[in-house]
């Protein structure tokens, strides 16, 4: 599973393309991204990352967060429509700059060079369009002077998305992904959805959950946002709808995170980790429930925890 972050190809599976495109510093780059379906119902993915992301401009000591674009993204989105996608798919997550997605809507140019595909944004956040650099500017390697300096230019963008397009972007959920990457784009009228839940689509996860009585899923960190905001939550909700029980794993767990009744944490550490290491935003981990072991223990804490997410009667 993913949620329209880093992987999102791999998750996705489909038949792959590439084009050549500008990558998220300037020089161009060879950007894949998928289709799957046929005729009507041809969609092409694009995972943001791989062609505007924050690792192609050579992480956050080597990239440039004033002039890191999105031009390629758009370039792609392209792409996409001239292999005939009636539906486009852009996963945001992962990029390399801040610049509200205007590289991507200047490289498209207007809504009618789509061609009438359906244009859809998988967010993996929920974070506003002004409020993206604050949020995830100094990850890239911004200082606190440049992230005021782009929180500008987000405010300067805004309003000149709502001048060209009629489209005010700072009320849309969701519109701080991939450094203001999805405003730009509803401005150019796709639809922003959680990103988990719309590869869940694309994935037809809900029908393979549908067959089986016990869900896998999990994340590095776990805290009240992995239910909100990410495919825990997604994966947790498509299980409930089928009578499904959830076995979450995670190296972290937040002290905050509340326990849905009947709920259990079993923390285990493999071999040679430690659980000290800082999870994303400085929050606070719980201590764990159960210390380091051999992988003798660790394969059997996991069983627990599955023989106990079974149903009654049911065989491990």
């Amino acid at each position: 599973m993913g949620d329209g972050g880093p992987g999102l190809l791999d998750v996705v599976g489909g038949r792959r393309r590439t084009a050549v495109v500008s990558g998220p510093l300037g020089p161009p780059i060879d950007a894949p991204f998928a289709l799957l379906g046929s005729g009507s119902r041809l969609t092409a993915v694009i995972e943001g990352a791989r062609v505007s992301g924050l690792d192609l401009a050579g992480g956050p000591s080597r990239n440039d967060p004033l002039g890191a674009t999105t031009r390629g993204t758009g370039e792609l989105v392209l792409a996409a429509v001239a292999a005939g996608a009636r539906r486009i798919v852009v996963g945001c997550g992962g990029s390399a700059g801040t610049d509200g997605g205007l590289g991507a809507v200047r490289a498209i140019g207007n809504r009618s060079r789509l061609r009438g595909a359906a244009l859809l944004v998988a967010c993996d956040v929920t974070t506003r369009f002004l409020d993206a650099a604050r949020a995830f500017a100094a990850a890239k390697g911004a200082s606190r002077a440049e992230v005021a300096l782009l929180s500008g230019r987000l405010a300067r963008l805004a309003q000149a998305y709502g001048e060209e397009f009629g489209v005010d972007v700072t009320d849309v959920a969701g519109a701080g992904a991939g450094g203001g990457l999805a405003g730009g784009l509803a401005a150019l009228g796709a639809q922003l959805r959680p990103g988990a839940e719309l590869v869940a689509e694309l994935t037809g996860l809900s029908s393979q959950i549908d067959r089986g009585s016990v869900v896998v899923t999990g994340e590095p960190f776990l805290d009240d946002r992995s239910f909100s905001e990410g495919v825990v939550g997604a994966v947790a909700e498509l299980a409930r709808e089928a009578e499904a029980r959830v076995l979450c794993m995670a190296r972290g767990v937040a002290d905050s995170l509340f326990l849905p009744p009947h709920s259990r944490l079993v923390r285990v550490e493999s071999p040679g980790e430690t659980s000290d290491a800082p999870p994303p935003g400085g929050r606070e981990p719980r201590e764990p429930v159960e210390g380091q072991g051999g992988p003798a223990r660790l394969l059997d804490s996991l069983e627990d925890a599955l023989v106990g997410a079974l149903p009654a009667g049911e065989p491990s």
